[in-house]
Formats: C-alpha cells, sequence, structure tokens
C-alpha cells in the first residue's frame, strides 16, 4: 500500500485524477475484451450474436407526463416520481399511456 501523508492536497487531488482516468480506460478495455468472448462463443455456438448481447436498442417511452411532456417513461424499472405521484392522485397507467 503506497504512503499518501506526505502527498499535498494538490498532488493528492492530481492522483486521484489519474486513476479516475486509469479505472476508466481499463472499463473500457475489459467491456470490449468480454464482447469478444461473447462474440466467439455465438459464433462457436452457431448463435447470433444479438441474441446473446441484445441490440442496445432504447426502449420506446409507453407512459407520458401529462404535466410535462418531456418526461417519459418506457415502464421499465423503477417508477418515475411523476408517475408514482399520478397513481397516489387515483389515476391510473392507462392515463398516462403515450
Amino acid at each position: 500500500m503506497t504512503d499518501l501523508s506526505d502527498y499535498n492536497f494538490g498532488e493528492l487531488k492530481g492522483l486521484l485524477f489519474e486513476v479516475d482516468k486509469e479505472i476508466r480506460t481499463r472499463q473500457r478495455q475489459e467491456t470490449a475484451q468480454a464482447r469478444e468472448r461473447i462474440l466467439a462463443i455465438a459464433k462457436e455456438a452457431g448463435l447470433p450474436a444479438q441474441q446473446l448481447l441484445g441490440d442496445g436498442a432504447v426502449t420506446s417511452p409507453r407512459y407520458r407526463n401529462p404535466l410535462d411532456a418531456r418526461q417519459t417513461w418506457s415502464g421499465r424499472g423503477r417508477q418515475p416520481k411523476w408517475v408514482a405521484a399520478a397513481l397516489d392522485a387515483g389515476g391510473t397507467l392507462d392515463d398516462l399511456k403515450s
């Protein structure tokens, strides 16, 4: 383990920046390597790679906030606060359909 007690504040901030940058680089590399392994497995199994990787498509919104049309929800994952508020007020999901 590195002794950081001799570093001044600026040096520590610089070190933090460099570490964060390296973490992001390695994460991208590992993601790319994992993707390549998945593609190789798919090819070996005779499966379309998209079946294993997904198509990366963004789910289209199914619900829209009637008070702010910019706020949408696909119906997947956690409900946005505006959906929960509408339901708490006695509304239904059908009322929010796009």
